[in-house]
């Protein structure tokens, strides 16, 4: 049963100190989970380089390659950075559940599990970046510092 102000009861009312200081916390570590991920996949799409990710862009239907690759690597890489400090959060975050639900659709004809190159991983993480481009920030980013709102 959640209380007045709308948060759900504590599971372990003895832990409130420590609830107290996790909870601010938590949407950060989301953040960074997000983050860190987005800009292992851009390291990743440059340490290819364009000349091997573009073919395999247009192989997917995605004309032309090279312009895909750029886009995907802008996006994952200025995303996560931007994610993960919590700079221009809702912008990015949108822009990643966009990215995320182009490739949903994509690989949506081969069923949900990842281990045989289907959706799933690609449902979580538009997910997530579509609950952050909702909420924000959080309290330790930089967008409260700055007090931007986008």
């Amino acid at each position: 049963m959640e209380d007045v102000k709308g948060e759900p009861r504590l599971l372990l009312p003895a832990l409130k100190p420590f609830y107290e200081r996790a909870i601010p916390l938590s949407w950060l570590v989301v953040r960074v989970a997000v983050g860190w991920n987005l800009l292992v996949h851009a390291w990743n799409k440059i340490n290819l380089g364009p000349a091997k990710m573009a073919p395999a862009f247009t192989s997917m239907g995605f004309e032309p390659g090279a312009l895909y690759y750029w886009l995907s690597f802008l996006i994952e890489g200025l995303g996560g950075l931007g994610i993960l400090l919590g700079l221009f959060t809702r912008f990015f975050a949108a822009a990643v559940a966009i990215e995320m639900f182009v490739i949903f659709c994509l690989y949506w004809h081969t069923g949900f599990s990842w281990l045989a190159r289907g959706y799933e991983y690609v449902l979580l993480w538009g997910l997530v970046a579509f609950a952050i481009a909702l909420r924000g920030g959080g309290p330790y980013s930089l967008d409260r510092k700055l007090g931007v709102q986008l």
